[in-house]
């Protein structure tokens, strides 16, 4: 297991020493404070030149490069193309097309019923095309598409967890310092539920998105012109994706009522995962 980022880092994308270069001059420019403050005025983890982002994260992982590339060659949802990423210093820089669309948070509760359908109907065919990527040969843990940890925020204690061989070393890990063995007593009969439900889940593993709010959906007009944000993407249990996107953050509430037009519902699944977050860890 490791905390401090991806242990199975695949090559670099399209990154020689002069593009490189270029890419750290310009991202230093950028978020230098001067330049912020008088000249750009763009954040300092995205930074935005000649039709393309730079993205910058402040932990070592191309898993999201990859991801980007592998939901481009396994699917027709669009994604930003990406045209260089590599790691410097711990961070980690993408260079990627930007793609012209506006959240889908914005004006949707002023948007007809008839508008909501079409996009909500366009992420449900996007979430179905996730779901039916053929695992990896020999079978998929818990994992990002490279294989190696899988990145979230929203989890206690850490932000890389795993790789994990199978669902169930997953679900142990989420329950730490408990065992999936043990017993929560009689005063904590949702737990010893919750472990049970551990205990037996056998279902697969998909390929998810991981947090499918409307921040990370793009939309023009009444299409879904992009989906972004995939650092959370890997492979997890198949009820993640409907629990990760319910939770919606405190800007999202409205998103939750819908979140059931365009992923399959779990709602013991979902009790399950509030258990957990009560319990075990939360936002």
């Amino acid at each position: 297991m490791s905390d401090a980022g991806d242990t199975k880092q695949s090559a670099s994308v399209n990154a020689g020493a002069f593009k490189r270069a270029l890419i750290l001059t310009t991202v230093w420019i950028t978020t230098n404070r001067y330049f912020r403050r008088y000249i750009c005025k763009s954040p300092q983890s995205l930074v935005s030149k000649f039709g393309l982002y730079i993205k910058v994260k402040p932990y070592a992982s191309l898993g999201e490069a990859h991801t980007l590339k592998f939901i481009h060659r396994q699917t027709s949802i669009p994604v930003p193309r990406v045209s260089c990423t590599f790691i410097h210093r711990g961070k980690t820089y993408i260079v990627m097309t930007r793609i012209d669309g506006n959240m889908a948070c914005m004006g949707w509760v002023q948007r007809s019923e008839a508008s909501k359908k079409q996009i909500l109907d366009q992420l449900k065919d996007i979430v179905c095309q996730l779901r039916g990527i053929p695992s990896p040969s020999g079978g998929a843990g818990v994992s990002n598409v490279d294989g190696g940890p899988i990145w979230d925020c929203r989890l206690p204690s850490k932000e890389f967890w795993g790789p994990f061989a199978a669902a169930k070393d997953f679900h142990r890990e989420l329950v730490q310092p408990l065992s999936l063995e043990a017993d929560g007593g009689g005063h904590f009969a949702d737990v010893n539920e919750l472990l049970d439900f551990y205990r037996h889940w056998d279902d697969s593993l998909v390929f998810t998105h991981g947090d499918l709010s409307s921040l990370n959906v793009l939309v023009r007009d009444d299409d879904v012109v992009g989906v972004i944000e995939w650092e959370t993407a890997g492979w997890l249990p198949s009820y993640w994706e409907y629990s990760s996107a319910w939770h919606v953050n405190p800007q999202n509430q409205f998103w939750q009522q819908d979140v059931d037009k365009f992923v399959e519902p779990m709602p013991h699944e979902l009790r399950m995962d509030q258990i957990r977050r009560k319990y075990f860890g939360d936002f």
